[in-house]
């Protein structure tokens, strides 16, 4: 069996192993991909493992003894999955592994706004605290978490263990999604709609899946119901944001910041109105990057694999 990883960095930058898949079957890694390379390096693989390199219709129809495409992630639009279907070849990728890396993400935002750590340390290193007449100060009005609301956009693995942390904090947490859970509102959590949720929500962090419903769901109509002392923050997917129209309330004052750790165009080689403004912090979609993180999701892969290949395939897409 032929097994071809075609952008395996992402996973394993070296500091992870592939013996696992070592163990049944012979194994090519390629660090990084191009679409040109897909079809020459993948033309002989049964199997091939995918995070960002995409596979359309056309590349799949060139590739006769392809069965098997492991997302390594937990988003598959990157997948023609209707033409998969269609040539019989299995698609699976990794629904939770990310849940505990990406809720705490949330967290590393938010507290970049109450307690401007990064901000006052630099302050620390330039000499300012030597210098001052005072045992303490501040640059920037700091704020607690505890008694705030906490609004969370999509109530699924992450999102309720964002809420569970943000209840951990003291916060109140209002929330919308698209069915009841029970779990959620016996922990106290309250279920709202969309339009209530912006309009008494704190923070706001959005935890959906990019579907055309929900694109651009953050755009010049919600942003205007939010409070002017809100703080977005995106862990989920670029494309749930206008960053025009996001860019536009920031510099307008309109709300307080943005923590985003994804954007539209990932890496962002034609720039964003986001990027330069001191309203918001951008980091470089590092929520799932964890080494225990990308553990789980490395057994979780390997985990997907050997199920398909003894009959029993789990997280099936197609």
């Amino acid at each position: 069996m032929k097994i071809t990883i075609l952008d395996g960095k992402m996973m394993n930058p070296g500091d992870l192993s592939w013996e696992g898949f070592e163990s049944i079957g012979d194994v090519k890694v390629y660090d990084t991909t191009s679409e040109d390379e897909i079809i020459p390096r993948s033309i002989d693989s049964e199997i091939v493992l995918t995070n960002k390199v995409p596979f359309s219709r056309e590349t799949m129809e060139k590739l006769p003894k392809l069965k098997y495409i492991g997302v390594t992630a937990t988003g598959y639009n990157i997948i023609d999955i209707k033409a998969a279907a269609e040539m019989g070849i299995t698609v699976t990728n990794v629904p939770e592994y990310s849940t505990e890396g990406v809720a705490e993400s949330v967290f590393a935002h938010i507290l970049c706004f109450t307690h401007r750590t990064a901000e006052h340390a630099e302050s620390v290193r330039n000499g300012d605290w030597s210098s001052s007449p005072f045992f303490s100060y501040t640059l920037y009005p700091l704020q607690e978490l505890y008694g705030k609301t906490m609004g969370i956009v999509g109530m699924g693995h992450i999102g309720m263990r964002t809420a569970e942390i943000a209840a951990a904090f003291g916060m109140g947490v209002i929330y919308t999604t698209r069915s009841r859970k029970e779990e959620a509102e016996e922990k106290g959590f309250k279920p709202v709609d969309l339009d209530t949720l912006l309009s008494q929500s704190d923070y706001i962090s959005l935890h959906v899946p990019l579907t055309p419903e929900t694109e651009n769901m953050i755009n010049r109509n919600t942003l205007g119901k939010m409070r002017k002392n809100a703080i977005l923050i995106n862990t989920a997917r670029g494309g749930l944001i206008d960053e025009e129209a996001l860019a536009e309330a920031l510099r307008e004052k309109r709300i307080a910041g943005a923590g985003l750790d994804v954007l539209r165009e990932e890496p962002p080689r034609h720039g964003s109105s986001l990027i330069e403004l001191p309203e918001c912090i951008i980091t470089p979609h590092i929520a799932w990057s964890a080494k225990e993180t990308r553990m789980r999701l490395m057994n979780c892969t390997l985990d997907n694999l050997v199920s398909f290949m003894i009959g029993t395939p789990k997280n099936i897409i197609s």
